[in-house]
């Protein structure tokens, strides 16, 4: 088993034993880091310590060498009885053959079956995007860990989303409240980066999604609508709102100054401005220019002052495709280094905009998604149709690069460790776009990235993320409703009870399935290797938190219509649930369920949004205990 599975591979005779006499043998112009990778590879699943050297390779050796007739990314991976060769046509190729023999050796240990790999990848840009604005800001460490995996399975591109979440000097008023990225940070980051041959891409809202700065007092004035500095916090308002007022003078210059302050930071050539999902645009302040110019004109007219802005800096700008995918002959006016990121993350996503971009001759990444957004466990079925479609459309419309996407929405609740799944679906079918079914494909997950002997621990996880009934989405926008009076929540409690997933025996029948599935899980921690069973606390944490919420979401339906479950066509009351209705229970387990998600969340990121998240969690607490807060309106 090879993850990304290469394009070539022959079984020869024999095998290469390799001893303590075995040498890691640097030829010209390679670098260190994929010879020390190599060699602690070998340490910790051969128990052998390899030394390393320069010169000539003798017999017994593991020669790493670059060749200028393989192309760039392209390795060569050669095991004989007699000697082991990795061969790349440049330092990436190298790195990518040492991670397949390391992959081998993983399974092998010191006895290395003969074989010939030549491999090379279909797509060439392959990259991870992660949400750093909404919800969670990893600590140093565990982006660096991410950094590892993306390294292990071949991606070559990172990019972290930023709207306030970087500590701009001038800007405290927008980062005051979270626990912000530091120059330093993205600094020891992109570097570390660099030497696994990852471009750390900068990417900054600058026009859309703009929430904490457009909602200070000192910058309100540059935002779309008015009066938003005195507006509560909501997770629908900040997904929904704050776009940059174009017709105000001062934006342009003060977006240009952050993105200069932000792109000082890295190496990489290209920045991504974002500029998605401007709802708000031509809908206040500028009006009147919008009715002259129309809605799409000064869009373009904007974004092409900020990438004419970069192009002078010497970065290609990226931008999301979502606004302009409906006229893409606009795109064209956009300078030619420019790149459109083309999204879609439905299980059965369509081709239109990937093709639309095509035919207009512009430059695309397309943009599939690890389905964690919003969920407890991600919806891992659910991503691998969408990564799976999106990469064949990519190779099918030459896209440039494909760009997996791991979004936070309303808090990021769930923990990194679950889009791993989701971000290795993505290096393997960009990397070769061979059809491999999911169960195949889990399997070998499992086995390669899990060590789980059984190779059922990632068929697991999908079953546990299955059983949500009361999903976040759902407390959130009830919370919304109910506690802020959020005007604009598209939610009407009838919808979910309406639903027979909140019949008592639906949710009955659930709680059943997710102890079995837990119980499951145990059985396969057994097998796995002790380096990797952390994930199990996570994971058990996770079932319980959803039984748990799923009992909320029936004890909410029966409080509000008096009844289970609903008869079809009836509908309730929009009110809380009344006094007399508790749960002091349900109230209890919520509470100790989250001290212990709280844990976790620590132990991997800084403390970030998580207020936010237990505002929600301790009012459904008190909503069960039967105390009532004063509606924040």
């Amino acid at each position: 088993m090879i993850i990304p599975r290469p394009q070539e591979i022959h079984r020869g005779e024999g095998i290469f034993l390799c001893t303590f006499d075995t040498t890691i043998v640097c030829g010209k112009g390679t670098e260190a880091f994929p010879a020390k990778l190599l060699r602690d590879c070998v340490k910790q699943w051969a128990g052998l310590n390899l030394h390393m050297a320069g010169g000539q390779a003798r017999k017994g050796d593991i020669a790493l060498e670059l060749d200028e007739e393989l192309r760039e990314q392209e390795y060569c991976l050669t095991i004989s009885p007699e000697e082991v060769r990795v061969a790349g046509g440049d330092g990436a190729g190298l790195l990518y053959g040492v991670q397949t023999l390391c992959q081998m050796v993983e399974q092998n240990g010191a006895l290395l079956p003969a074989a010939t790999v030549r491999d090379y990848p279909q797509i060439p840009r392959r990259g991870y995007y992660l949400d750093q604005a909404r919800g969670r800001v990893l600590k140093l460490e565990e982006l660096k860990r991410i950094a590892d995996r993306l390294c292990r399975y071949k991606l070559n591109e990172f990019q972290l989303y930023v709207e306030h979440t970087y500590l701009f000097r001038d800007l405290s008023e927008m980062w005051r409240d979270t626990t912000p990225l530091t120059a330093e940070e993205i600094m020891e980051l992109d570097d570390y980066c660099a030497r696994r041959h990852i471009d750390l891409v900068p990417s900054l809202s600058s026009f859309g999604h703009l929430y904490m700065l457009l909602s200070t007092k000192s910058h309100e004035d540059l935002c779309e609508l008015s009066d938003t500095a005195s507006q509560p916090f909501s997770f629908l308002d900040r997904m929904r709102h704050h776009t940059v007022n174009v017709s105000e003078g001062k934006a342009l210059p003060f977006i240009k100054k952050m993105l200069e302050e932000y792109m000082s930071l890295f190496r990489s050539d290209r920045f991504n401005l974002c500029a998605d999902e401007t709802f708000d645009l031509g809908k206040g302040k500028s009006r009147e220019l919008a009715e002259e110019k129309g809605i799409h004109r000064i869009y373009v007219d904007y974004l092409k002052e900020l990438c004419d802005f970069l192009v002078q800096h010497g970065k290609k700008p990226m931008f999301w495709g979502d606004v302009i995918c409906g006229e893409p002959g606009l795109a064209r006016e956009l300078p030619e280094e420019t790149i459109c990121l083309t999204w879609g993350y439905a299980p059965e996503q369509r081709e239109e905009e990937s093709r639309r971009m095509a035919e207009a001759g512009i430059r695309q990444y397309l943009c599939p998604g690890v389905g964690g957004w919003n969920q407890w466990i991600n919806l891992i079925g659910d991503s691998y149709q969408n990564i799976v479609r999106m990469c064949g459309y990519a190779r099918k419309y030459h896209a440039e690069g494909v760009l997996n996407t791991d979004w936070g929405d309303f808090g990021h609740i769930n923990h990194p460790a679950h889009s791993t799944v989701g971000m290795i679906y993505g290096a393997a079918f960009s990397w070769n776009g061979e059809d491999i079914p999911k169960g195949e494909m889990n399997r070998q997950i499992s086995a390669l990235e899990y060590r789980d002997c059984s190779g059922r621990l990632v068929e697991l996880m999908e079953e546990l993320a299955a059983c949500s009934r009361f999903g976040w989405h759902d407390a959130v926008m009830y919370y919304e409703a109910a506690a802020l009076g959020e005007p604009e929540v598209e939610f009407s409690i009838g919808k979910i009870p309406g639903n027979q997933r909140l019949s008592g025996t639906e949710i009955d029948k659930t709680g059943e399935k997710i102890q079995t599935v837990r119980l499951e899980l145990g059985r396969t921690a057994a097998g796995m290797d002790s380096s990797r069973r952390g994930l199990m606390q996570d994971l058990d944490m996770v079932a319980e938190g959803m039984d748990l919420w799923n009992h909320v979401g029936g004890w909410l339906q029966t409080a509000l219509t008096g009844k289970p479950p609903l008869e079809t066509g009836e509908t309730v009351s929009e009110e809380a649930p009344a006094r007399g209705d508790v749960d002091f229970v349900l109230a209890a387990g919520l509470e100790k369920w989250f001290m212990a998600y709280k844990e976790v969340w620590r132990e991997s990121g800084k403390e970030a949004e998580l207020s936010r998240i237990a505002e929600i969690v301790l009012w459904y607490a008190d909503l069960l205990r039967g105390r009532k807060r004063k509606n924040r309106k």
